[in-house]
């Protein structure tokens, strides 16, 4: 019996979004025909430096005033895998004056639309499904988590392999931990010439912080009691 349900858990399109909005290094403002790579978002993410808000309601308000802007942001996987790119969002509003690089305050956006592209797909989310979704509480420590077991503790992910079901031949050349969020822990295992990403989800969906480290324990003790189980030294 496999340790794990064949369908993990893992975080809705507006979770992926929200996720990928807070904990933003930069992000490309594409506005009156100028493209702008912002980089200063490190502890703000693009949700610290844009305001999104629904479109005004207001008759009189003259949309001709209002600029159309496009916030383009990529999704990358700390670890050294193969195609580090995990998600494209695309943001697409309004603004009510030109965007400038020398504002010190939040720029206000009126939402349009935000589309999430991945492996999965294509998925379009709404100001109401980001406002309706709380933020992964390992959204912003996600990047720093993953350094940490890679660089500190990279001996374990041997360990977290035992979890996957059913287990890999003896093709794989590696397995690298990709992701981490609420629920789980996502490891990419690569072939010659090919990837596959599986997830291995925590007892709990994690709703602090402080429960990230505890869950991930979980697993470990979980792998290491299946390895003795299936004889495995």
């Amino acid at each position: 019996m496999p340790p794990f349900p064949t369908r993990a858990p893992a975080p809705s399109a507006a979770e992926r979004v929200r996720s990928i909005l807070a904990a933003a290094h930069s992000v490309t403002v594409v506005s009156d025909g100028h493209h702008t790579e912002v980089r200063r978002l490190e502890g703000t993410g693009a949700t610290g430096h844009f305001h999104l808000h629904a479109p005004f309601e207001d008759g009189d308000t003259q949309t001709a005033t209002r600029m159309p802007v496009r916030l383009e942001l990529t999704d990358i996987t700390p670890a050294p895998a193969r195609d580090r790119v995990r998600a494209r969002v695309t943001l697409t509003g309004l603004l009510a004056a030109p965007y400038s690089t020398e504002s010190t305050k939040s720029t206000c956006m009126e939402f349009g639309q935000a589309v999430l592209e991945d492996a999965q797909g294509t998925a379009y989310v709404t100001l109401h499904d980001l406002e309706a979704t709380e933020l992964d509480p390992i959204a912003t420590s996600e990047a720093g988590m993953l350094t940490h077991l890679l660089d500190g503790h990279s001996e374990l992910i041997p360990l977290l392999l035992r979890l996957v079901h059913p287990h890999p031949d003896s093709g794989i050349l590696r397995a690298l931990p990709v992701a981490i969020d609420r629920y789980g822990v996502t490891l990419r295992l690569e072939y010659p010439g090919a990837h596959q990403d599986v997830r291995l989800p925590f007892q709990t969906p994690v709703t602090d912080i402080d429960q990230a480290g505890p869950q991930i324990h979980v697993l470990l003790t979980t792998a290491h009691n299946l390895s003795h189980t299936q004889g495995i030294c």
